[in-house]
């Protein structure tokens, strides 16, 4: 059971280590990234109802839907930051 624990600590870890890798203003990003997370939840949830079966059906529709979701949802925005240029300087002191 421990080693159990730590190999699923560890995962979870390298998961959320790489969900900072993203580019949210990327749609084909988005959808891999919502398409990972959906098939993870739905074979977790389908393997709970349903057994192997449950897991795989669950898997398949959570991955589509998360994979729709995450680029239907990507925003329109453009990305902040330098594309926008930076604000101008502050003007200078006053001398004293």
């Amino acid at each position: 059971m421990r080693r159990l624990l730590l190999s699923g600590t560890a995962a979870v870890g390298m998961a959320l280590s790489l969900a900072a890798c993203s580019d949210p203003y990327n749609p084909g990003q988005r959808a891999v990234g919502g398409g990972l997370i959906g098939a993870g939840a739905g074979a977790a949830i389908g393997g709970l109802a349903g057994g192997e079966t449950g897991a795989l059906a669950g898997g398949l529709l959570g991955g589509a839907v998360g994979a729709i979701g995450g680029a239907a949802t990507t925003p329109g925005r453009p990305q902040p930051g330098y594309q926008q240029g930076y604000p101008p300087a502050p003007p200078p002191l006053p001398p004293r």
